[in-house]
């Protein structure tokens, strides 16, 4: 029997409530599909604050690099918020991303048909949705230098830098091509390329690629046009193609198109080494320990796992249809509720989910 280690990262608020979930539905999906999985369970962010001082130990670290892939749930308190910054488990977050090199954020938006009426927007504007975001993880101006905040003479200036290279460009580009090959094929890359220099580099690198990918149709918009674009008429796009900043907003936008940001997973992907799967949703201290979570993101994000990272495409399967069975049977979580619908509870939602898989 195969076996796949995975580093398990629960975080911070609600987080370990969903990660305890989805290990329960992830150890049933294995047993079905006749592979078995081991944990290693592992501190970050504001628990690892807690714990050892630091919100990426290095032994969690290595745990990531050494495992077959590594899923997270959340990370992040209001009460970590007078810390220096690089003491914030936020700043946790992004050095495990550079410390796994995963530079492309894949954010998938699919219309669930049993939640078209959970969005604010219209059910004519949001039906068939189903569309990827493509975010470059490990540059632009999260990352780049110089970047502080010093005195002047009528107070402080705080500044950060916007940068990106053509190789960067470049790598994160072509996974978005591929994707669209794989899609629709079409790909829309965002920028703002009136303005900003990093940006007319961003639209040149994609143009020049664009010839080695001659299936693909290629498409432009400033990221202010397709904000409006995404709300407007959000089935015109199959893969959007971003930096990080501005795929950092529209991913969160796109969200709300499926009713809730507790709906959406993710992947962060490097050339090599394991892949970090994690909702895209935050901690929610507000209702950490209460019960209320919506588990669901955090199990399309093990999908997301079962199928990119350990090549188990009838698992990955089998989880995306308990969540269409169980939210086409009525039950809601908190955030989704809806009149006529059964309202759950985490562990509540995690046994349907359960009974949709062993039935």
């Amino acid at each position: 029997m195969t076996s796949y280690r995975i580093t398990l990262l629960p975080g911070d608020g609600i987080g370990p409530e969903i990660t305890a979930v989805t290990r329960q539905l992830l150890d049933a999906v294995a047993s079905r599909h006749g592979f078995s999985l081991t944990y290693d369970e592992q501190p970050v962010g504001g628990a690892a604050i807690d714990a050892t001082g630091s919100p990426l130990p290095e032994n969690t670290l290595n745990a990531c690099r050494q495992a077959d892939a590594v899923l997270l749930a959340a990370i992040g308190s209001p009460q970590y918020d007078s810390l220096p910054r690089e003491q914030r488990p936020e700043t946790g977050l992004l050095a495990l991303r550079a410390g796994l090199g995963l530079f492309a954020n894949l954010r998938p938006v699919k219309t669930i048909p049993a939640l078209i009426d959970a969005s604010t927007l219209r059910p004519e504007v949001i039906s068939g949705v189903d569309l990827l975001v493509v975010r470059e993880l490990t540059g632009g101006i999260y990352f780049g230098t110089p970047k502080g905040r010093i005195a002047t003479e009528t107070g402080e200036r705080a500044f950060n830098t916007m940068v990106y290279a053509t190789e960067e460009v470049d790598r994160i580009a072509r996974v978005g091509f591929e994707l669209a090959q794989q899609r629709r094929g079409e790909l829309c890359s965002v920028d703002k390329a009136n303005v900003l220099d990093v940006s007319q580099l961003w639209r040149e690198r994609v143009d020049r690629l664009a010839p080695e990918f001659a299936d693909v149709r290629v498409s432009h918009l400033y990221v202010d046009n397709a904000a409006m674009q995404l709300v407007r008429a959000p089935r015109q796009f199959d893969v959007l193609l971003t930096g990080n900043l501005f795929g950092d907003i529209l991913s969160d936008e796109a969200a709300m198109l499926t009713g809730s940001i507790g709906m959406l997973p993710s992947a962060s992907l490097g050339a090599s080494g394991p892949g970090l799967f994690e909702p895209v949703h935050g901690s929610a201290p507000d209702i950490a320990g209460q019960d209320k979570a919506n588990p669901m993101a955090m199990v399309l994000s093990a999908a997301m796992m079962l199928r990119i990272g350990l090549r188990q495409e009838a698992a990955a399967t089998a989880l995306e249809q308990a969540v269409d069975a169980v939210l086409a049977a009525g039950y809601r979580t908190g955030d989704l509720m809806a009149e006529g619908c059964t309202l759950l509870g985490c562990r509540a939602m995690g046994d349907q989910l359960l009974r949709q898989l062993e039935s």
